[in-house]
């Protein structure tokens, strides 16, 4: 008897400890769980300038979504191009340093389709014709002495576009696969920035050191 009394608690606490510990595991998701969720269970993508972004290209009446940049070696982008295409789509354009060539760049709202590409002129130029040539995703077009990519994205195209004789085939279809939303560093070098520049005083030659500072207007003898 004194054998059994001593077995029986052992028996009974066995399921009562491990009972406990499975309630505490059920609670835990433990390391295994960790490892096993995905790399975006880890939060958000960092922030790449879109509030900055919206707010310059807004101060435009540009839409923000229609904003974007390439990257081609040798061109770089002439500022003073940057604005506002149609109603509210956008447009820049870069410079060769060496030849002068330029490419622009245009995103406006739309699509382009087999049937509608012929109809759509080449870098604005109405009245031309122009030919049309599906290369992998994008349409290479040619008209009125220009060639142009043409992309389409969800609900607007983006267009690069140049002289035929100045730009290479090749460099005009790099540059357009290259056109993507600026990030937060390139908004900066393509957007001017919505906060006015700081007002710079203007020195007067004719205000006297002392005084209440008006005019000197002393007419000198016989004048």
């Amino acid at each position: 008897m004194i054998r059994h009394a001593r077995v029986l608690p052992v028996l009974v606490l066995a399921p009562l400890l491990l009972t406990a510990c499975g309630s505490e595991k059920a609670g835990d998701p433990g390391p295994s769980a960790s490892a096993s969720a995905p790399a975006s269970a880890a939060g958000p993508a960092a922030d790449s300038g879109t509030g900055e972004l919206a707010s310059r290209a807004q101060a435009m009446g540009v839409a923000p979504e229609l904003v974007y940049v390439t990257d081609a070696p040798g061109f770089t982008l002439a500022q003073q191009s940057v604005g506002v295409l149609g109603d509210d789509g956008f447009s820049a354009t870069w410079v060769d340093g060496e030849t002068n060539a330029l490419l622009r760049l245009a995103v406006d709202r739309g699509t382009i389709t087999a049937g509608t590409c012929p109809e759509q002129p080449v870098g604005d130029m109405s009245g031309e014709h122009t030919t049309c040539e599906r290369d992998g995703g994008a349409w290479y077009r040619t008209g009125a002495g220009r060639h142009e990519y043409a992309l389409s994205e969800e609900g607007h195209v983006v267009r690069v576009s140049a002289e035929t004789d100045a730009v290479p085939r090749d460099v005009l279809r790099a540059a357009a696969l290259a056109a993507h939303r600026p990030d937060a560093a390139e908004t900066d070098a393509l957007l001017p920035s919505v906060e006015p520049a700081p007002a710079t005083p203007v020195e007067r030659g004719d205000l006297p050191p002392y005084g209440d500072g008006a005019p000197d207007n002393h007419v000198d003898v016989g004048g």
